[in-house]
């Protein structure tokens, strides 16, 4: 079926920021002292270097780097 199947991860950051942008479209509730939207950003922000790390080490994993 997939023969890199450790790239899924490169979806989460797309998921993050676009898949699931009308859904957090608020400015209430805040978080942390931030509208929702901006924390939301900020934390997908953050997260994308961890998919980008997971689907590295899948892949060094197999051999490919």
């Amino acid at each position: 079926m997939l023969k890199r199947p450790t790239l899924l991860w490169l979806l989460a950051p797309y998921v993050l920021f676009l898949g699931t942008l009308p859904l957090v479209d608020r400015v209430r509730p805040t978080v942390m002292g931030l509208p929702f939207l901006f924390f939301w950003l900020l934390a997908a922000t953050l997260l994308t270097p961890a998919a980008v790390f997971l689907a590295w080490r899948g892949d060094r994993k197999r051999g490919r780097v």
